[in-house]
């Protein structure tokens, strides 16, 4: 009897590493809904009401993350160690959303899920969900109340082609903490230093000619398509270093950063206009 229950936990370990094999889980981690049980908590946050001008099925994306990640679970070899092994990474599920279609009540449910993460001084990797999500987690991490921040401000760095700061806009189709407003509020209420944030990939044609001003105004260093392709990939590596200094950092990243040609499924694409390629947005995070 023993031998049989080794051979199937052997088993089990040489099985878990196909993606298709087991109930998923981002990365294959432990289901745990304890966030006092991991330094690590994937989270993911199944929203799709913030950014209502575009296809409305962000929130599927977690779930089908779950399904293909566990076949990247693997060892770092750039940096020689297996963070698997280094961390308690658990995943978290995802934050209930039951008034889904009411975004502005969503983002409310986001802020207190995430508030108790901060408490239990989990650092989150989320996994949207439409950029909208991005303002109640950082306001519920970051700022004069956080743990996970020591009280501070912190810094982003946001890869998109949009800023996502448009505070000349009162609302977002009804929306007022949008996906279109979340970089502004952030930082009217306290939780980004914007003297030490970047905004990188921003490109295409606005509505507006003034439309990027908000981002300069309220202090953000940003970096558009055109200026990255000028400065290239080392500069702007030691540009953000230099801006950042040793403020926390919180990573944002939009997927319509990246080019069409490899990302031709997002909700608001920017065609014509050289984006990001994966490459060069995995250079720029190591």
């Amino acid at each position: 009897m023993a031998s049989e229950e080794k051979w199937i936990e052997d088993a089990k370990a040489e099985t878990s590493r196909f993606y298709w094999w087991g109930i998923p889980t981002f990365f294959r981690c432990p289901w745990n809904e304890d966030p006092s049980g991991c330094d690590i908590g994937l989270v993911g946050v199944p929203h799709s009401s913030g950014n209502g001008s575009t296809e409305r099925d962000q929130h599927l994306a977690p779930r089908a993350v779950r399904h293909v990640s566990g076949w990247y679970r693997r060892a770092h070899l750039k940096f020689g160690f297996v963070p698997w092994d280094e961390c308690r990474i658990s995943d978290l599920g995802d934050v209930p959303l039951p008034e889904a279609m009411v975004n502005d009540v969503c983002v409310e449910h986001i802020e207190a899920f995430y508030k108790g993460l901060d408490d239990a001084g989990v650092r989150p990797v989320s996994m949207g969900g439409d950029h909208g999500i991005t303002g109640p987690i950082i306001k519920a991490i970051a700022g004069a109340q956080a743990n996970i921040s020591g009280g501070r401000k912190a810094a982003l760095l946001h890869f998109d082609a949009h800023t996502d700061s448009y505070d000349q806009l009162g609302h977002w189709l009804g929306s007022r903490r949008s996906a279109a407003h979340w970089a502004s509020y952030t930082v009217a209420e306290g939780h980004i230093d914007p003297s030490k944030s970047v905004q990188i990939g921003i490109r295409g044609n606005a509505y507006t000619l003034d439309w990027r001003e908000s981002s300069h105004r309220i202090g953000y260093r940003v970096i558009s398509a055109d200026e990255f392709a000028q400065l290239g990939i080392e500069t702007t590596i030691d540009t953000i270093r230099r801006r950042v200094a040793d403020a926390p950092l919180y990573i944002t990243l939009d997927l319509d950063v990246l080019d069409p040609s490899v990302a031709p499924a997002v909700a608001n694409m920017e065609p014509g206009y050289a984006g990001f390629m994966p490459w060069q947005v995995i250079k720029i995070l190591q």
